[in-house]
């Protein structure tokens, strides 16, 4: 636990310090509150990845001193995420950098993780038999987009204060979790530290929202959690590939839910955002029933009576996964259960209606 109070107390001042400057100055100031997206009334830094990164190195450079043994494998690790953290910080500062810029950046990252780490899709565990990938040109796609794709869905379920942080975090904790079962050091450490760094940023993240992850720190999030459980699933045998779709399901999901419905029911591009993801319905319309007209109209409570809705939806998938991990079967069962949920649960909410006298109701 040395690691993960090191970089949470590292992130929680440099957080601060990003904050103070941002404001000082005026840098990665988000200030667009009309935007599909945009669910907040005031200028906020959107540069959250700085602390994070930086609070990572800090513990990385600590945890080396007492497990040296690491060393080569957390420096490659960063070295790549910084790869990855690069496209999201200059799309964060510039508002120039288109999605596909930031995935090819993203997958590049992945490609020195596939040479330097050997993080690769090697294999595929059924109930019955383990499938190997041993092909280059079938497993470098594959752990490209594995990679990748889990990076644009920490971005994509980050619409909300503490939403991509926490789930996060619940990630990080179950992978640190079956690293200690399978006595693999290096992702136990690297997963701790990676967690003290959000659990910092979230104290002045949720719920007021003093600072944003932004493209940077959500691209950088998602590329280490891609990283860690690919690691952890291809070094250690015992751990079931499945266990990693679990695990990454609800974002995954999401994002492969979200690309089909604008492609196929909506005719439009997958990289437009649009304002029905599952946690934007539940902030426009579950939300606002519970609290009533009045509070509902106070965007930043709105905001952050969000997120916890998702975070026990995550938890659906995070749980089964940590206790399952050595078996593929339940996984794959869990897996199923959590889509058929999924897709039950968005249906209800685009079908649900709000009750009239939320409506009838005086103004403030």
């Amino acid at each position: 636990m040395f690691s993960f109070f090191v970089s949470f107390l590292s992130c929680a001042l440099l957080t601060l310090l990003v904050i103070k400057t941002a404001r000082k100055h005026g840098l990665g100031l988000d200030g667009n509150f009309t935007g599909i997206q945009k669910n907040h009334t005031h200028a906020v830094a959107r540069v959250g990845g700085i602390p994070i990164f930086l609070a990572v190195v800090v513990a990385s450079g600590l945890s080396i001193l007492r497990q040296p043994q690491i060393a080569a494998w957390l420096a490659t690790l960063i070295a790549c995420a910084t790869i990855a953290l690069a496209g999201g910080l200059a799309e964060d500062y510039t508002g120039k950098v288109s999605p596909g810029r930031r995935l090819f950046l993203t997958m590049l990252a992945a490609g020195f993780g596939y040479w330097l780490l050997d993080a690769r899709v090697g294999r595929l565990d059924l109930p019955w038999m383990v499938v190997p990938i041993e092909s280059l040109w079938i497993a470098l796609p594959l752990t490209l987009l594995a990679v990748a794709g889990v990076a644009n869905a920490i971005n994509i379920i980050d619409g909300f204060n503490g939403l991509a942080g926490v789930i996060s975090i619940f990630m990080l904790i179950s992978l640190s979790y079956v690293a200690l079962q399978v006595g693999d050091m290096f992702v136990l450490v690297a997963a701790l530290i990676v967690a003290g760094a959000t659990a910092g940023f979230l104290i002045w993240n949720y719920p007021v929202g003093l600072i944003f992850l932004g493209d940077g720190g959500a691209y950088f999030l998602g590329f280490l959690l891609g990283e860690l459980a690919l690691l952890l699933v291809m070094r250690n045998p015992a751990v079931s590939t499945w266990y990693a779709a679990l695990l990454l399901i609800y974002p995954a999901f999401e994002t492969l839910f979200s690309a089909y419905r604008r492609m196929f029911v909506r005719g439009k591009s997958p990289t437009l955002p649009d304002g029905i993801h599952l946690h934007s319905l539940i902030f426009r319309r579950i939300v606002q029933w519970t609290v009533g007209p009045r509070e509902a109209r106070a965007l930043m409570k709105r905001n952050a009576r969000t997120s916890p809705y998702l975070w026990l939806i995550s938890l659906l998938a995070v749980i089964p996964a940590t206790v399952f991990w050595e078996s593929t079967g339940t996984l794959m069962v869990f897996c199923l259960l959590f889509i058929i949920s999924y897709l039950w649960l968005y249906g209800r909410i685009v079908r649900f209606k709000s009750p009239r006298w939320l409506f009838l109701s005086k103004k403030d």
